[in-house]
């Protein structure tokens, strides 16, 4: 590996794991808290019917922000952030270990470097996204319900509470987990892309940038660090949303769906073609890869912070 990045790198067995989880827990909620709206937007965009009046992501956003003013645009926070902090330990808890055992496995290949990035990161990002889904599709379902109440007939809620009160009375425990199959589909491939396209990038950029200099004596700056990790998450971002986020309105489109209103996933995909054609597919698309754009920057920066912060003292 080159020493440029391997000084840049810091492995799982070389972290505090209890000051890892609970600073990370706080990182996170505050990276949250600042681009969660963009979900709001994005989850009514998705499910809006032909008939709707807001069909855009200004007209989303202020008719939000009329009817609620700024707590509009945090409908299924409190759920989201209460479930999020388990599913992201088991996530990134999966995600280390999986990446570590899946360079080890590699190295008899004799593989390249971007190329072994690229596959250890994508077996890692799906196998951790399997995993954390158990936890995630649940605060799915009662999030994006108490985001789109009140609009487009979608029924309301009380709280978090009440939509699992009535989920349960209704569906039963099945109705928590909608869309589990499709949540899988979707998002441990996007995972898988998003960390191999990450890890890949990573290592091309920095290869791009050393011009096949050693940095056997001489770190990196933490400028030139952040600046090759941001433009990694913005690459991760980008090219993750541009593949997955047909699957992603389909899910979206279910997990809200009432009881009485229930449908499947092939009669979804025809109402947005009758809808709007393929373009149906792609609703939401802009607030969507912003959002991952953004939340991958975010992320991996706020990550690699983290793991610099809870490094053990050699």
């Amino acid at each position: 590996m080159a020493q440029s990045f391997g000084q840049t790198e810091i492995n799982w067995d070389k972290l505090d794991k209890t000051r890892f989880y609970v600073v990370g827990a706080g990182l996170f909620t505050g990276v949250s808290v600042a681009l969660y709206p963009v979900s709001v937007v994005k989850t009514r965009l998705q499910v809006a019917t032909k008939d709707a009046v807001e069909r855009n992501v200004f007209s989303v956003a202020k008719g939000l922000l009329k009817t609620d003013g700024i707590p509009g645009l945090y409908r299924g926070f409190g759920t989201v952030i209460t479930g999020a902090i388990p599913a992201r330990i088991i996530f990134l808890s999966t995600l280390e270990t999986t990446k570590v055992t899946a360079f080890r496995m590699l190295e008899p290949f004799r593989l390249s470097e971007t190329s072994q990035a690229a596959i250890a990161n994508g077996v890692a990002g799906m196998t951790s996204s399997l995993f954390a889904q158990s936890v995630f599709v649940p605060i799915d379902v009662v999030s994006q319900k108490l985001m789109v109440q009140g609009y487009s007939g979608h029924s309301q809620y009380s709280g978090g509470l009440d939509v699992v009160r009535k989920v349960l009375r209704t569906d039963g425990i099945r109705g928590l987990y909608r869309g589990f199959g499709l949540s899988v589909i979707t998002y441990a491939p996007a995972s898988a892309v998003w960390w191999a396209s990450y890890g890949s990038s990573q290592r091309f950029i920095w290869r791009f940038l050393d011009h096949g200099a050693k940095y056997d004596e001489v770190a990196p700056s933490m400028q030139k660090i952040m600046l090759v990790q941001a433009t990694g998450g913005i690459i991760a971002g980008a090219t993750s949303s541009c593949i997955t986020t047909p699957l992603d309105t389909i899910k979206t489109r279910l997990q809200v769906m009432g009881h009485e209103n229930r449908s499947s996933i092939k009669q979804v995909a025809k109402d947005l073609i009758n809808e709007d054609g393929w373009r149906g597919f792609y609703r939401g698309f802009g607030p969507r890869f912003f959002s991952m754009s953004a939340w991958g920057t975010s992320m991996i920066l706020t990550y690699e912070y983290l793991k610099r912060v809870c490094s053990k003292d050699e």
